[in-house]
């Protein structure tokens, strides 16, 4: 049962809502407090070094306002390495492409294959409901079964035999930060694109806001996630920012737009008129944006 990105895969969906948010960003919500990005060495957080800071929107254009404490502000700050920074991959080898990136997420990948696409959305939501409080945390496996943190760190595990999920003891532990990175890997493990793609709610393009995802279940499949959203203030038109991680697992990184020629830089339209949405590695049916509950 151990699933990938273009292999038959599982997934999770997540609490909490975020309302949708359709107003430009007149006073954008201040950067929440670096310890909120819990992987990240005291002090090493930079304000300067983030998603907001390094791509501002195309002239025309402005942020869509996110409330303090969301998911899309948590996004919106989310840590980067330094400009031209490498993608690699979970054992230290170059991504063969290095053309479809503008930026890498400061964010470990582990030591083995397990962080691929859905399996990256996933860690990105975790880490933003580990945050807020993390008895919140709890992911679905291909198989139906809800695997929530805090019965895993309680003693509550589970054991997979063939297709059966059973339930399994084992030590119960505190709620630390190293703990949820094991209870993660069991996720990535056991769920991907296709129970993803499941639960999370068909979005129309025209309404993208920053959190959606863009994702095909299945074998093959993929998952690519939406960082920021910038709107148009006179017609409406919204562009946003994606990030994606791949097969084999690799560095989570900010797509760059291989074919705009008018300035867009890292920005892409979802043009709801359009068919299929085209990313550097993956093309997209419209019908295929969501959004975790």
């Amino acid at each position: 049962m151990l699933l990938s990105c273009t292999s038959p895969d599982p997934v999770a969906g997540g609490p909490a809502a975020e309302p949708p948010t359709t107003a430009a960003a007149d006073a954008p919500a201040p950067p929440p407090a670096p310890s909120v990005y819990s992987w990240l060495p005291a002090g090493r957080y930079q304000p300067s070094q983030t998603v907001a800071a390094r791509f501002a929107p195309p002239a025309g254009y402005q942020r869509v306002a996110v409330a303090a404490g969301s998911f899309g502000q948590w996004l919106r700050y989310l840590p980067l390495l330094p400009a031209g920074t490498p993608v690699k991959l979970y054992n230290g080898q170059p991504k063969d492409r290095q053309d479809v990136h503008a930026a890498v997420l400061d964010l470990d990948v582990g030591q083995r294959d397990l962080q691929q696409c859905a399996d990256a959305v996933i860690r990105l939501r975790a880490e933003y409901l580990f945050s807020q409080n993390p008895d919140q945390v709890h992911f679905h496996l291909t198989s139906g079964d809800d695997v929530g943190f805090k019965d895993w760190y309680s003693g509550r595990g589970f054991a997979v035999k063939g297709d059966d999920v059973l339930p399994a003891a084992r030590p119960a532990e505190a709620p630390s930060h190293p703990n949820f990175r094991r209870y993660l890997n069991q996720i990535f493990t056991y769920a991907g694109t296709l129970s993803l793609s499941k639960e999370l709610q068909p979005t129309p393009l025209a309404q993208v806001q920053a959190g959606d995802v863009l994702i095909r279940g299945g074998s093959p499949g993929h998952a690519v996630l939406v960082l920021d959203v910038a709107v148009q203030p006179a017609t409406g038109r919204r562009l946003v920012l994606l990030a994606q991680s791949y097969m084999p697992a690799q560095q989570m990184h900010v797509l760059t737009n291989l074919w705009d020629e008018t300035g867009l830089g890292a920005w892409f339209y979802l043009d709801p008129q359009q068919e299929r949405v085209s990313t550097p590695e993956w093309t997209f049916r419209k019908t295929e944006l969501r959004r975790f509950e």
